[in-house]
């Protein structure tokens, strides 16, 4: 009875350890077989850049304010929905001849991140036309909420006030960052010296610049013509002052030298 109790007891020692041994071994499987995917996907993605097509070689940037006159007198003035915008122009290189693997066949800005949010205003992106260029207009039909496409086009007498980029990259993508109702209703009693519409006015409203300062990121997809898919992730921090001059002087313009690669998935 003690004998047979025994191989019992052995036969269920043996089989626990034959579970254990093939559980360990599926693990080691599976994390070979994920290393090994791995590793393809990062050779794939090596492979298919082994070269770049498209990027972002520099970005002007454009920063001012204003508002809307709502009363005036001798001794003050009321506005409303003082707004501080920053005009952003990014320009795509390709690195070479027009072809069909360096030329637009469609275009568009998604994932829109404000990875530093200014806390007052409200801030909205929102596509820019190069004529209109670090002018204070607003057109809230051109606000980019979640996907914005861009028309790609050859001819030459396009109407760049619409969200048009040429095929061979002739021209810059245009947007606006405007972070609005900064101060509302607010009256400036100190008319000392004369109300100008730009930048200056944040500083005759008293707004603290840390309180707009702001970043923002965002997706730009190309699709060649060779229908090849590439991606790059722009970061905008709005510029509001540097060592040489502030908005506050009334505006502040940038020129940036940057490499934004697309990559190609």
């Amino acid at each position: 009875m003690k004998i047979k109790k025994s191989k019992i007891i052995l036969t269920i020692i043996t089989v626990i350890l034959m579970v254990v041994v093939l559980f360990l071994a599926y693990l080691l499987f599976r994390k070979f077989v994920l290393k090994k995917n791995f590793e393809n996907e990062i050779l794939s993605f090596a492979n298919k850049n082994q070269e770049t097509v498209f990027n972002i070689n520099k970005i002007v940037l454009f920063s001012s304010a204003d508002s809307k006159n709502k009363t005036s007198s001798a001794s003050n003035f009321t506005i409303e929905n003082l707004y501080q915008y920053t005009d952003i122009a990014l320009f795509i290189n390709n690195n070479g001849e027009n072809n069909m693997e360096n030329t637009f066949k469609s275009v568009s800005i998604n994932n829109i991140k404000f990875d530093t949010m200014p806390s007052i205003g409200e801030p909205k992106l929102y596509f820019k036309s190069i004529n209109n260029f670090a002018k204070s207009n607003i057109i809230e039909e051109n606000v980019i909420n979640d996907n914005f496409d861009f028309t790609i086009t050859s001819d030459d007498n396009a109407d760049l006030n619409n969200p048009v980029l040429y095929n061979n990259l002739a021209n810059p993508i245009t947007l606006s960052y405007v972070n609005q109702n900064i101060k509302s209703d607010y009256t400036i009693t100190d008319t000392s010296t004369p109300i100008t519409y730009d930048g200056s006015l944040l500083s005759k409203c008293n707004v603290d610049l840390n309180s707009i300062s702001a970043k923002i990121s965002f997706d730009i997809n190309i699709v060649n013509n060779l229908d090849e898919k590439f991606k790059t992730t722009v970061f905008i921090n709005i510029p509001l002052q540097d060592d040489a001059q502030s908005i506050t002087n009334g505006s502040l313009t940038l020129k940036q030298d940057v490499n934004y690669t697309f990559y190609r998935y």
